[in-house]
């Protein structure tokens, strides 16, 4: 067979494939039976909602703080010396009556002191008890001696004149009678002088007085101050004494709490001070929260389910911090408040960690939803993203999912409070969704704000 005769065959062969390729085809298509039809339906997706209604909400501030008590006291002994006797129940915890002893150091010294210091007090005022009557007595005898000087003159230039000019008597005579006259004359003046430091003798003596008395009052007070006690019930919360121990002052032995009016620190955020804190109109306005509006608090136990509530006062805004933009408020309990829940049976007292709730401002018209029907996170202006159901363009007896962006006014427990962003009516979706298609078909239940929370 030549090369030709086999190109040929080849040839044939191959068309004779394609052409039994297309009659199969062929007859697979003409075989071919067509796929049931199905009827394809739009799913629609069950959700809870509630429509939207405006109120005027009052506002609660919220925040957190530990009870402690508003004057802690820390005790150290005026004076040395060695405790002699201490309190039957000083002990940790305990309550001390007000104005009770609470421990009192070696008075024996002290006693001395006082002692010293009152017979120093009669000393020099029987000093200058006597300087003034000795002063009295000088004044009496300064005439005396003025008339003995006087007499002394006289006697004197008699003899000298009957002398130099009658030639009577002798030299030795007038000169004895000038030697008396200078005597006189001498003690005169010595007098004069000693009455006129009188009054300075006198003042010195009354200044060693004053500084006796000084130091009397110093050595009296020592010995009160060893014995300690407070004006106050006293709730000991530190011991570090015992009988017989020395002490010295500035060293602290007892630390002591007034739970007469308990405190606790609220820091807040600026923004909800600003926003919800109520203050008075003042007439001296200063630059601080003076003027802030004293109002009733709530404060509740953290620690268990149901736990005791007891009232308290807004007191005063303790601080501002500048790095955190957090206020911190202060409340007050009294002692008749701690003792007495509203809720529960424990009394309120130092260390326990509470919510408390501050009533604030009203927020005017705003829709109450729950907090997990919106978004948790917020776009640049504040709004965050909540669905509601919204009447289809084409078909309004159907509903379809609309994202809507809302701006919130407060948060106050599992409820946001919605001020901008939703119509009266509008039907908000309390369901949570997970990336829902958007116009979703919907198929709505509503239901009732409270049960939604």
């Amino acid at each position: 067979m030549n090369q030709a005769t086999s190109i040929f065959l080849r040839a044939v062969i191959f068309i004779a494939i394609i052409c039994c390729g297309i009659a199969m085809f062929k007859f697979l298509v003409m075989t071919k039976k067509e796929p049931p039809q199905v009827d394809l339906r739009e799913q629609s997706l069950h959700v809870d909602v509630i429509s939207a209604s405006f109120i005027d909400a009052p506002v609660s501030i919220e925040g957190f703080g530990q009870v402690r008590s508003r004057d802690v006291v820390s005790i150290t002994p005026e004076v040395a010396g060695r405790i002699v006797k201490t309190h039957p129940n000083l002990e940790s915890g305990e309550i001390i009556p007000a104005n009770e002893v609470l421990f009192e150091v070696d008075p024996r010294d002290y006693q001395a002191r006082v002692d010293d210091s009152s017979a120093s007090l009669k000393l020099i005022s029987n000093s200058i008890e006597r300087l003034k009557k000795q002063q009295k007595i000088d004044k009496q005898r300064l005439e005396t001696f003025k008339r003995s000087k006087s007499l002394a003159k006289n006697e004197y230039e008699r003899l000298k004149n009957l002398y130099e000019k009658d030639k009577v008597g002798t030299q030795s005579q007038v000169d004895a009678a000038e030697l008396a006259y200078n005597q006189a004359n001498d003690a005169y003046d010595q007098l004069a002088l000693s009455l006129d430091l009188y009054p300075i003798r006198i003042q010195e003596a009354t200044n060693s007085l004053d500084s006796a008395t000084a130091m009397s009052k110093l050595a009296a007070t020592n010995l009160e101050r060893t014995k300690v006690s407070v004006p106050f019930s006293a709730r000991v919360k530190m011991v570090n004494i015992e009988n017989g121990q020395y002490v010295s002052p500035g060293s602290p032995i007892l630390t002591l709490a007034d739970d007469s009016i308990l405190e606790v620190s609220i820091p807040i955020d600026s923004h909800q001070a600003r926003t919800w804190l109520e203050f008075n109109d003042t007439d001296n306005p200063t630059a601080w929260f003076e003027n802030l509006k004293q109002v009733a608090v709530q404060l509740e136990w953290t620690e268990e389910r149901n736990s005791p509530i007891w009232k308290g006062q807004l007191s005063r805004v303790e601080k501002f911090d500048p790095s955190t933009r957090t206020l911190t408020l202060v409340a007050q309990i009294t002692v008749e408040q701690a003792i007495a829940p509203i809720q529960g049976n424990l009394p309120l007292v130092e260390g326990m960690f509470c919510k408390i709730s501050i009533p604030g401002k009203i927020a005017p018209q705003v829709v109450q939803i729950p907090v997990e029907s919106v978004s948790f996170s917020q776009d640049d202006n504040g709004y965050r993203t909540a669905f509601i159901a919204k009447e289809d363009s084409k078909s309004p007896e159907k509903l379809r999912l609309t994202e809507v962006k809302v701006l919130e006014s407060h948060i106050k427990d599992d409820s946001i409070f919605i001020t901008k962003g939703l119509n009266e009516g509008d039907l908000i979706v309390v369901t949570r969704l997970i990336n829902p298609l958007k116009e979703s078909l919907l198929e709505t239940t509503i239901i009732d704000v409270m049960e939604a929370d």
